[in-house]
């Protein structure tokens, strides 16, 4: 085996571990997504990055509208925070009538959970903390 074949095999090595802790974390955030689609009042969510999504709604029959909701959220906030250099954006919380949705952006992950209006979003926030 030459030199330059053994490098690259060290380097595929060193490469594999860095995607299996990146899909593990994915897994262990849908993990929590679906132990919080189990709180009170709330609606479901949309987990989206740049490879893939997982969207878990109640009503299935609103996915578009909720989709562009969520999409149109994240890119709002992201919009004034440039405008009004505000920094980092944590998260946007848009209150609706009778629902609201929290989106943020974990990583590469962006995520927006939708709940009925009088719905407490401070645990969902806790139990996404750690991430």
């Amino acid at each position: 085996m030459t030199k330059k074949e053994k490098a690259l095999e060290e380097q595929t090595v060193v490469a594999e571990p860095v995607a299996i802790e990146e899909a593990s974390s994915t897994d262990q955030l849908r993990a929590s997504l679906e132990e919080i689609k189990g709180y009170e009042g709330i609606i479901g969510y949309i987990l989206r990055n740049s490879t893939s999504a997982a969207i878990d709604l109640k009503d299935p029959s609103k996915l578009i509208e909720y989709a562009i909701l969520s999409s149109s959220a994240l890119e709002a906030g992201e919009e004034l925070s440039k405008t009004f250099n505000l920094g980092q954006v944590k998260n946007i919380l848009v209150e609706g009538k009778e629902v609201k949705v929290l989106s943020f952006t974990i990583g590469d992950n962006k995520i927006s959970i939708f709940a009925e209006k009088n719905a407490n979003l401070e645990k969902v926030l806790e139990k996404l903390g750690q991430f």
